[in-house]
């Protein structure tokens, strides 16, 4: 067995320790510690990234939590944090949790993620779903040795972001009469803000909406043979004839983040029970 494997499955065995009686989960969500919009989700108990994930000498050491819920009749593992590559941690690492969560008998995954919106058509404060996406992060968590265990040396990305939990949550969002915004996500390394001209480059290449967390969760999923489903909360503008004119002082355009990721949050914390629930 691959040392890699090994603390995979150790990661699992301390979660699996905590779970409360009876509790078999088979979706996960991914979101930041953030993120207000677990409304209506009962949390049954929770253990700390810290005590179940190693780490580098590099990193900061996770910040986050493992959270055991429940929504409606089904049992979801929630983690509330992620590790992100901008603070030292490697590509592996953050591929850990997932594969981690493949042990713990999970086979769908709703990341939910903060972008920037490169597409004109979009605005601050609304939803993106993810059908697709570009990895420029210049990184990838499936470099290295392959356990053959763990997923195929070569996975098929064709169908990343699958289609038919992508079908649910469009669906949902059709009803509640929300705007789609189905979008191409860009990743990138950050944690830097973007220059005009990168900017411009990536709406070139067909991207919709930036961030850096979405692809090294997707692309560890599919190894994993775990669904995955993606949302962008939308909280900053990065349309490229427009970042030269904006006069804000960096601490309006932080206020004004803060502010858009909170409306964004709501308009999705009133439809996740429904999606969890239903992917």
């Amino acid at each position: 067995m691959s040392e890699q494997r090994k603390k995979i499955l150790r990661s699992s065995e301390l979660i699996k320790e905590s779970f409360p009686g009876n509790f078999k989960p088979s979706t996960a969500l991914i979101i930041e510690d953030s993120f207000d919009i677990l409304n209506g989700i009962t949390i049954k108990g929770e253990i700390d990234f810290d005590k179940v994930f190693p780490v580098n000498e590099n990193s900061p050491g996770p910040k986050g939590k493992v959270l055991f819920a429940k929504c409606g009749s089904k049992d979801i593992i929630i983690f509330q944090g992620r590790m992100h590559y901008y603070d030292g941690f490697h590509m592996r690492e953050i591929g850990h949790t997932v594969y981690t969560l493949k042990y713990l008998g999970i086979k769908k995954i709703l990341s939910v993620d903060e972008a920037g919106l490169l597409n004109p058509r979009f605005k601050c404060g609304d939803l993106a779903i993810v059908y697709d996406h570009v990895n420029l992060t210049g990184d990838n968590p499936l470099i290295g040795r392959n356990d053959d265990e763990l997923g195929i040396r070569f996975p098929d990305m064709s169908n990343a972001y699958d289609k038919d939990l992508y079908g649910v949550i469009y669906r949902i969002f059709q009803k509640e009469m929300m705007k789609m915004n189905e979008s191409v996500y860009l990743g990138i390394s950050g944690p830097q803000t973007e220059t005009e001209a990168e900017s411009r480059f990536y709406r070139d290449i067909g991207a919709d909406v930036l961030g850096y967390s979405l692809v090294p969760e997707n692309i560890t999923s599919v190894h994993a043979g775990i669904k995955f489903a993606g949302i962008a909360l939308l909280t900053r503008e990065l349309i490229a004839d427009k970042m030269m004119e904006d006069e804000r002082t960096e601490s309006q355009m932080n206020m004004d983040q803060i502010m858009n990721r909170k409306a964004a949050s709501n308009e999705l914390g009133r439809v996740l029970k429904e999606i969890l629930e239903n992917i």
